[in-house]
């Protein structure tokens, strides 16, 4: 679970730092939609790396952590994937970079139910 913790504190720090970066630095209106998707983004990376802390602090809290960990890689997953698509169209303008994010939010519902199911065990 180390790994967990130090990917969510990481992706902390990345989400805020492309927030600000998105809101300070991407000015005009043309920027306006690379902006958009890096703050969505930035968002989602900051839902997720909180997600990711808290599967980290409950693994001693249940008696299997292995879908703890695999709920934790699905997240990590989901940010490279959704959110990383989203920066490579913000930053490169490339459309096609967003055939992936599928496969992101689909990562993110994954380590989400991974971990309803890490507690159903515990608590049933």
């Amino acid at each position: 679970m180390r790994l967990s913790v130090v990917m969510a504190g990481l992706n902390g720090a990345m989400a805020v730092a492309l927030g600000a970066f998105a809101t300070h630095a991407m000015v005009g209106d043309e920027m306006i939609h690379a902006r958009d998707l890096v703050a969505k983004g930035a968002h989602y990376q900051l839902i997720h790396a909180v997600g990711m802390a808290a599967v980290a602090a409950l693994a001693h809290q249940v008696p299997d952590e292995r879908l703890l960990r695999w709920a934790a890689y699905s997240m990590l997953v989901g940010i490279l994937f959704f959110c990383g698509s989203l920066y490579a169209i913000a930053f490169t303008g490339v459309g096609a970079f967003g055939m992936v994010a599928p496969i992101g939010g689909l990562s993110f519902i994954a380590g989400w139910l991974m971990l309803a199911g890490a507690g159903w065990k515990r608590f049933s």
